[in-house]
């Protein structure tokens, strides 16, 4: 048995790299394996030291864990991950590169979504603002205000949009809109979620349009366009006008307000997101993530009927 092991541990120090160590540890926490991820992250922990790719595959150890409402385990590899993370961080800046910034975003979710499943709502919430108020400046941003409106956002206000950019039709503001339901579809030129969500938003927007749904779909700028090429602003601005003809030919009289601001204010760390105001202009749902037609459609028919 011990020769087997260390014929194991042998293997996993050859074969790993700095790539796919992230991948290795992200699969076998998503088949709750966490013994195979705990393994590999040793293996190379002994080969290569603590670097930001193995901080980042300890907090997909985490984001397993919390899956599988192991709410112990959870904290305690969030817990390290932001201990071994800020250790790090004396020495660069938090964006210099991405590995650090993602395992620092996923740990303190995974600390919200853990105080959260045990009751504590009020404290994780507390969490998140002081996390906002440190890394509100930084590529977390968006991360953390989404796991914020998760717990706070459904029955509030809707954050303002800027629509000082837009392509195609103009954006009327959310206060102008009051009185009718109101869907925004949150998406990325690069989503391929966002290009199968389409013709769902499509076919809703067509069908509770005589109910005076109105449909906005905000966008925002990454740096790149085709391919992943780096683009200057107008460049990628075009690219988008292209990609959204191409791809949502149905939605052509919908507006796309394209800001960072929107993308930080509804904490669209993920594409799509949707999000339905009722006619008083409060978020009725606020969705992270693609929906099915009958799922979206019944969110709609709610406010609708009120």
């Amino acid at each position: 048995m011990l020769a087997r092991r260390s014929l194991f541990v042998v293997v996993v120090l050859t074969c790993l790299t700095y790539a796919d160590i992230i991948e290795d540890v992200r699969m076998a926490a998503a088949r709750n394996n966490f013994a195979q991820a705990d393994a590999a992250l040793l293996a190379y922990r002994t080969q290569k030291g603590i670097t930001p790719e193995y901080i980042e595959a300890l907090s997909w150890l985490a984001r397993g864990a919390i899956s599988a409402n192991q709410l112990d385990q959870a904290d305690s590899y969030a817990r390290m991950t932001i201990k071994l993370a800020r250790e790090q961080l004396h020495t660069r800046a938090f964006d210099a590169e991405p590995h650090l910034p993602m395992a620092m975003g996923a740990a303190i979710e995974v600390q919200a979504q853990s105080l959260a499943a045990r009751g504590h709502s009020a404290q994780a919430v507390a969490l998140l603002k002081r996390n906002l108020l440190f890394y509100g400046k930084t590529s977390i941003q968006a991360r953390l205000q989404k796991n914020l409106n998760l717990l706070v956002l459904t029955g509030q206000p809707a954050p303002v949009l800027d629509h000082a950019k837009t392509l195609g039709v103009s954006a009327p503001s959310l206060a102008q809109l009051k009185g009718s339901p109101v869907l925004l579809f949150f998406w990325a030129h690069w989503c391929g979620d966002c290009k199968a969500e389409g013709p769902i938003i499509a076919s809703l927007s067509s069908e509770f349009a005589v109910k005076g749904l109105k449909v906005i779909a905000p966008s925002q700028l990454y740096g790149y366009a085709a391919a992943g090429q780096d683009a200057s602003p107008a460049a990628e601005l075009a690219y988008i006008s292209k990609v959204w003809q191409h791809y949502y030919s149905a939605l052509q009289s919908v507006a796309v307000p394209i800001s960072k601001q929107n993308f930080d204010r509804y904490g669209v760390s993920t594409t799509p997101t949707l999000v339905v105001l009722d006619r008083a202009g409060r978020v009725s749902l606020y969705h992270p993530g693609a929906m099915q037609y009958q799922e979206l459609r019944t969110a709609i028919e709610k406010v609708l009927s009120n």
